[in-house]
């Protein structure tokens, strides 16, 4: 039997619950695992496993299970989400996307190892399935009959109201990995006007983090119906941090040499999207960050790489991350307050010509020219 598992969120694999599964499954088939979203992508690296489970491109869970129609006989979602109730919103949302939602049994695993993990067949096909595993893992399951409903919407023409599952008061609330505002209630819904956010209700709207979402001044509208959505920490201290070797990198992709220049280095540049790092950097000499948060995330996440940091901060960070970690070699900025979106601007403009990528004589030559553009703004330089 070809089986498809899909791990999704890092909890699963900091836990050791994705291992002890996968070598479960192996005992019934032959299982091709892939991680969906970049905290999962990351946790297997620290966990060594990413010869194991495949984290070479950036897809979202019902891209996961799409491609596994097509390649296997039974496909498997497991995630750890905040609570159950988060879980089955989960569940829901990844079925919602799927275009051939019933042509393979499909079972939901979720939170195993906790006193209320459950097993969810999310159609007809998947039910034997989803008993036999209840089983060998010693899970209950719920039928997935009127719990498995997906995103919550009111849409009256351009006017989009999304509601939030499983939302504690002080929360931070990220859309598309950008922290929106701040929950102050159990029940929090996102209002979108023309694709734009307007209001949170329930929570705080933070609205230098909408600035961000929507591009500044191009005020990019996004789809509230489709953006990824979340709230809470992004991942516990449960685990260890390792850094790749060179020989190890080829994960992400074959080409990975192509970036690297025969002179001086290459450098890319990194605003509020931290979340794509994986796949903006393999290869590269150094990022430029833009942003606290991004600055952070994108350090932590660079450190499994060898990839060291010149981050632009002005002391905003929402503390999204767990414990980081940053690259020797690295450089960071604090500038004045509401500053670092500026100087971001100007290091786009002068020094990347507009570019993501750009090749530089040296690294010192990189620094100056960006110590350059945030000069007058400047309170420290910390070098590591």
């Amino acid at each position: 039997m070809k089986i498809g598992l899909v791990i999704h969120g890092p909890e699963v694999v900091d836990s050791g619950q994705a291992s002890k599964i996968i070598k479960m499954l192996n005992t019934k088939g032959t299982v091709t695992a892939m991680a969906a979203g970049t905290m999962s992508r990351t946790a297997v690296i620290d966990a060594h496993m990413e010869n194991i489970i495949d984290i070479s491109r950036n897809l979202k869970p019902s891209e996961c299970i799409e491609e596994c129609i097509d390649t296997q006989d039974v496909i498997y979602l497991l995630n750890h989400g905040k609570n159950m109730e988060t879980g089955i919103a989960f569940a829901g949302m990844v079925m919602s996307h799927l275009k051939r939602k019933d042509k393979k049994p499909i079972v939901h695993i979720e939170r195993p190892g906790s006193s209320d993990g459950a097993i969810i067949p999310l159609n007809d096909l998947a039910k034997e399935h989803a008993k036999t595993i209840a089983n060998d893992l010693d899970l209950s399951m719920i039928e997935a009959t009127g719990m498995i409903k997906g995103i919550t919407l009111e849409i009256n023409g351009s006017h989009v109201v999304r509601h939030l599952t499983g939302v504690c008061p002080g929360e931070k609330i990220f859309v598309n990995g950008i922290v929106v505002g701040f929950a102050v209630s159990f029940d929090v819904s996102i209002v979108a006007e023309n694709g734009y956010i307007t209001q949170i209700k329930g929570g705080k709207i933070k609205e230098h983090g909408v600035e961000k979402l929507h591009n500044y001044e191009q005020r990019a509208p996004i789809d509230l119906t489709t953006a990824w959505v979340k709230s809470g920490r992004l991942r516990s201290d449960n685990f260890k941090t390792r850094t790749l070797r060179p020989s190890e990198l080829g994960i992400f992709t074959n080409n990975i040499e192509k970036k690297r220049c025969t002179k001086g280095i290459n450098a890319v540049i990194i605003d509020h999207a931290a979340e794509k790092v994986f796949d903006i950097v393999p290869g590269t000499d150094i990022a430029v960050t833009i942003g606290d948060d991004t600055t952070i995330l994108a350090a932590d996440i660079l450190y499994r790489l060898s990839i060291p940091i010149i981050g632009i901060t002005d002391g905003d960070s929402d503390g999204v991350s767990h414990r980081a970690y940053i690259f020797p070699g690295s450089m960071i900025m604090r500038l004045i307050p509401d500053s670092d979106d500026i100087a971001g601007r100007k290091v786009l403009s002068n020094v990347f010509m507009y570019k993501m990528s750009m090749n530089f004589k040296s690294l010192e030559e990189l620094k100056d020219m960006i110590i350059h553009q945030a000069f007058d703004a400047i309170k420290y330089i910390r070098e590591y």
